[in-house]
């Protein structure tokens, strides 16, 4: 019997790991930053599908384009606060979404969201640590305009 030597990628699994720790990360601080800023000072937000106003709490961040989309994950245009009914239980909330997002942005925005989420993208590093910072110094500036404290 002939034994065959067993090589690990130790180092690309563990970069591979940090790197998905990071998106996790943002998506935390993210989530967070987009929930803030579609809240009032009140600490009260609207839903952008059934457009029912829930306290922070009772929202998330709900993506027009999944998050499986890289390209369209991080984009302000499209995510926006849902309440956890619609975003994660209702089956025809993507068509509420729709109407109320291009009332919200804009056709043009909306033209420029949906031919950017027929396109690839792959966050460097530098770009999720970067994205990290920005939203990081959001979230406490808001959290702090509109007094609704938040762990980060």
């Amino acid at each position: 019997m002939t034994m065959f030597p067993i090589y690990r990628k130790t180092k690309k699994n563990s970069n591979r790991r940090e790197k998905r720790n990071k998106i996790d990360r943002l998506d935390r601080i993210f989530a967070l930053y987009i929930r803030l800023r579609d809240c009032m000072p009140s600490g009260l937000g609207k839903c952008i599908s059934c457009g029912k106003i829930k306290p922070f709490r009772e929202l998330d961040c709900g993506h027009f384009y999944g998050r499986a989309n890289m390209a369209t994950r991080f984009d302000e245009d499209n995510c926006n606060a849902e309440c956890h009914f619609c975003n994660r239980i209702k089956s025809d909330h993507l068509v509420y979404y729709q109407d109320n997002l291009i009332r919200k942005i804009g056709i043009s925005r909306y033209s420029t969201l949906s031919s950017r989420s027929k396109t690839t993208k792959k966050w460097s590093e530098d770009e999720i640590n970067k994205m990290i910072i920005k939203y990081t110094a959001e979230v406490k500036r808001l959290s702090k305009e509109k007094c609704i404290p938040v762990k980060i």
